[in-house]
């Protein structure tokens, strides 16, 4: 992403903005908190303070730049909207976020949704899960 997607959801190209995008889009794990974007930005010398770390991520939502999600961990985390969907796992005991897809779970999904007569707009799959042992 540069700075033409910026201005095409209507946002004016800034310097936060643009860092915040440049690790939105480089990040490892995909799925970062404001602080540890916060975090990202001071290790690497930025002077961009939490507040507006917030206000970007926020704002960036409201684009429908970023997608946020609140898992049972109660942290926010923000991840690059690239427009393809798919679910999480959560492990439990580590907080680490899995991504996954399944054409199967989507069909029944749908299936579902259909035999109560209903057609699936929006949808979001979280699975809590622990490590076998």
């Amino acid at each position: 992403m540069e700075s033409n997607e910026l201005r095409k959801a209507g946002l004016k190209v800034t310097h936060p903005r643009m860092r915040i995008l440049e690790l939105l889009e480089q990040a490892k794990p995909r799925h970062m908190t404001a602080e540890d974007i916060y975090r990202l930005l001071l290790d690497q010398g930025e002077d961009i303070g939490l507040a507006t770390v917030y206000r970007v991520l926020t704002q960036f939502e409201s684009a429908g730049l970023v997608l946020k999600h609140n898992f049972e961990s109660g942290q926010s985390v923000y991840e690059l909207d690239r427009g393809q969907h798919h679910d999480h796992m959560v492990d439990i005991e580590t907080g680490k976020i899995i991504e996954f897809e399944s054409s199967e779970i989507e069909e029944l999904q749908a299936r579902i949704a259909e035999q109560h007569g209903y057609q699936i707009e929006e949808h979001s799959l979280v699975l809590y899960v622990r490590k076998k042992r």
